[in-house]
C-alpha cells in the first residue's frame, strides 16, 4: 500500500501522524545551483543558471551554469549557511513522524552534507554513520591548466603547468548520511526493537545484495553498486534502484512504512514496492509526480 502527493513536502509532512513512519530514505536537494528546483539561497547573477556554448558543445553534466567556489560576490558566502536553514526547516517534521530508534538515509551530496548533519543534530537526531557509494561511473570534468594558457597565448607558463589542472577529481563516491531518532530514555536499543521493530540493521539482506571490492570487509560502510539502464533518464539525479532497496532491507521489515518527502522519479518508492512495503511520497514538480504514478503502475 501506497501514496504519493503533489505538493511542497515541507507542508505536507505536517499531515503525517506522529510515530507512524519505520524509515525515511531521500535525495534531497544538494543546494549546488544544479537546477531551479536546486537554487536554495538568497541571492542570484543574471549568469546563474545560464548556458556557456562550450557546455552546449560537450553536453556536460552540469548544462547550465552554476555559481563559482570561490562566488562571484560576499553574498555567495553565505550559500552553505542558508542551506544550513533549508535543512532546519523540515528536519524536526521528520523527527517527530519517525518512530523511535528507526533510521533515516539522506543523500546531500559531498559539499554541503556537513550543513544538512548539523541541521539534523539540531533538530534531535543522531548521527549514526556515512556510507559510502561507490558509482560504477562519473563524469570527469577538469580542465587542463595549460589549456588555458594555450588559448591566451601564453606558451612559457603552458609548459610550466603541463599535468596540472582545475577542477575536481573524478566524484566517484557520494555519501549516504545515516541518522537514527533517539529511542526512549531508561531503555535499551535491543527494547526498542521489541517494541518497535526497528533500531537494528538486517546482515543477511546486505550480504545478499551488496557488492565489495576485493580487499574490503564484507558488510563494512562501503557500498558499490551497479547501476542499470532503466536507473538513468527519468530524472537528472536518479539513483539507482538496488541501491534503495539495500538501504530499505537493511533497516525495515515487509509491512513497515517507508517515507520519501522528495521523491524525484520515484526510485524510493519503486524499491519499496519491490519489497512490500507500504510507502509515502512527496513531489512538488508536476510532471515528475504524474511519472512517478505511471512508473509505479507500470513496476
Amino acid at each position: 500500500m501506497g501514496r504519493i502527493e503533489l505538493g511542497d513536502s515541507i507542508k505536507l509532512i505536517k499531515n503525517v501522524e506522529t510515530e507512524s513512519i519505520h524509515l525515511i530514505l531521500s535525495d534531497i536537494p544538494y543546494g549546488i545551483n544544479y537546477d531551479e528546483w536546486d537554487v536554495l539561497h538568497q541571492n542570484t547573477n543574471s549568469s546563474l543558471l545560464g548556458k556557456s556554448p562550450a557546455q552546449e558543445k560537450a553536453g556536460s553534466v552540469f548544462k547550465t551554469r552554476g555559481k563559482p567556489l570561490n562566488g562571484w560576490s560576499q553574498a555567495d558566502k553565505n550559500i552553505p549557511l542558508e542551506y544550513y536553514q533549508w535543512c532546519t526547516l523540515w528536519a524536526s517534521e521528520w523527527l517527530r513522524v519517525l518512530v523511535p530508534g528507526s533510521s533515516c538515509f539522506v543523500f546531500a551530496g559531498r559539499r554541503m552534507a556537513h550543513r544538512c548533519i548539523c541541521a539534523m543534530e539540531d533538530a534531535g537526531f543522531i548521527f549514526k554513520d556515512m556510507i559510502s557509494w561507490e558509482k560504477d561511473a562519473a563524469a570527469y570534468r577538469a580542465q587542463r591548466v595549460s589549456c588555458v594558457f594555450d588559448r591566451r597565448g601564453d606558451h612559457d607558463n603552458s609548459l610550466k603547468w603541463e599535468g596540472w589542472k582545475i577542477g575536481n577529481l573524478r566524484p566517484l563516491f557520494e555519501p549516504i548520511l545515516w541518522f537514527m531518532k533517539p529511542y526512549p530514555q531508561g531503555s535499551t536499543l535491543t527494547d526498542n526493537v521489541l517494541k518497535y521493530e526497528v533500531g537494528a540493521f538486517n546482515e543477511e539482506e546486505l550480504k545478499k545484495r551488496a557488492i565489495w571490492n576485493e580487499g574490503l570487509e564484507v558488510c563494512s560502510n562501503i557500498l558499490k553498486i551497479q547501476t542499470e539502464k532503466t536507473d538513468r533518464g527519468l530524472h537528472p539525479t536518479q539513483k539507482a534502484v538496488k541501491l534503495m532497496e539495500i538501504l530499505i532491507a537493511l533497516t525495515t521489515k515487509e509491512g513497515q512504512v517507508v517515507l520519501d518527502p522528495f521523491c524525484g522519479c520515484g526510485t524510493t518508492l519503486v524499491a519499496a514496492q519491490n519489497l512490500k512495503r507500504n510507502f509515502i511520497g512527496f513531489e512538488i514538480n508536476e510532471e515528475y509526480y504524474r511519472n512517478i504514478l505511471l512508473r509505479l503502475k507500470e513496476n
